[in-house]
């Protein structure tokens, strides 16, 4: 902390606290704790202004470890605490950790209503594939015939897609980013706060211990320009080590094309908008494994796949407090309680 011509400039620092972080050594849950702080030092916001909300889980400890207000609350809970704490005072700044586990297995149904009602906080959902802190189980987001402890035969579940259940439930804001790219994660972490509504940030995070290595083919320096792509507004699908492919539209289906064997310009291709929902919706549904029809497979998209405006659920709820007071008064308790409709019994 310092200060400067009488103001206070909060560090990075100033948003750690004291306690000993307790997470695996080399776990990604270090890096984006560093990007959180990173990213509130540079917008410089009070730490008694914002609260941090959690579940259960390895992510969940979030809160011990921001110097700031913060609930670790129950399994799958958060988004309904975050919820109500955001009605009663909408002032602050409001965050939700949760995990792949824990967000979209028991809490997947209060997951599901903060995004349709568009509450004004954010969420950033760690995935990893994989219950770390149950010691290695398989979770709502395990690839099929993923062997664990708990499927020892290889899971026969079918994974959650966290993007499109997102834009599914009518999500405001929908975006994906990962530990090992902080610089961008950073940038992800500032666009969510931004957002007026709830913001849905997907967190690619390594598990080093029970999952080593889920995301590797996006990460490894030889292989991530051919299988990421990195989304920006109003500009075409690029990817490849020198941004020598794209991703056209075929009718409504994506496929590579090379901009230097196949005759293709940069004209020619997908041209990225974050309000166009259905676009959003083919992006969240691109995968890594074999291309349609003898197609090269698609890369994954990183960045904001769609962000659009919708009044905050806390708006539409205060405003309708204000009208009914407008109209019918301030109330008294005893009578409101009482109501209407009364029987006389004999």
């Amino acid at each position: 902390m310092s200060t400067t011509n009488g103001t206070t400039v909060l560090s990075a620092k100033d948003y750690a606290t004291s306690q000993e972080v307790r997470w695996c050594p080399g776990c990604g849950d270090y890096a984006i704790l560093k990007q959180v702080q990173s990213a509130f030092a540079g917008l410089q916001l009070g730490r008694d202004e914002v609260v941090f909300i959690s579940g259960i889980g390895c992510s969940s400890r979030f809160p011990y470890y921001m110097e700031t207000y913060g609930m670790h609350s129950i399994h799958g809970r958060a988004p309904a605490v975050a919820t109500g704490l955001k009605i009663a005072r909408p002032e602050l700044q409001i965050w939700v950790v949760t995990g792949d586990g824990d967000g979209l297995s028991i809490g997947g149904n209060h997951l599901i209503h903060l995004l349709r009602r568009n509450v004004g906080l954010n969420v950033l959902l760690f995935n990893n594939q994989i219950y770390g802190l149950t010691k290695g189980q398989y979770s709502p987001t395990s690839e099929e015939a993923k062997v664990t402890k708990s499927t020892p035969m290889g899971s026969i579940d079918h994974p959650v897609n966290p993007l499109a259940f997102a834009l599914g439930v009518d999500g405001t804001f929908v975006a994906r980013a990962m530990d090992r790219d902080p610089q961008h994660l950073k940038e992800m972490i500032l666009r969510s706060h931004a957002h007026q509504g709830t913001s849905f940030l997907e967190i690619y995070q390594n598990c080093n211990i029970f999952n080593d290595g889920a995301f590797e083919v996006f990460t490894d320096k030889e292989r991530r320009a051919d299988t990421t792509i990195y989304l920006e507004h109003g500009q075409p699908l690029r990817f490849g080590p020198n941004n020598e492919k794209g991703i056209r539209l075929d009718c409504f289906r994506p496929v590579v094309v090379g901009l230097e064997n196949d005759g293709y310009s940069a004209g020619d291709l997908w041209i990225h908008d974050e309000k166009d929902v259905c676009k959003a919706h083919l992006l969240a549904r691109f995968f890594d494994g074999p291309g349609q029809e003898g197609q090269p497979a698609l890369p994954r998209p990183f960045g904001v796949l769609y962000a659009a405006e919708r009044p905050t659920y806390e708006s539409l709820l205060h405003g309708q407090l204000a009208a009914a007071v407008e109209q019918k008064g301030p109330g008294q308790l005893d009578e409101l309680l009482a109501g209407t409709t009364t029987w006389e019994i004999r």
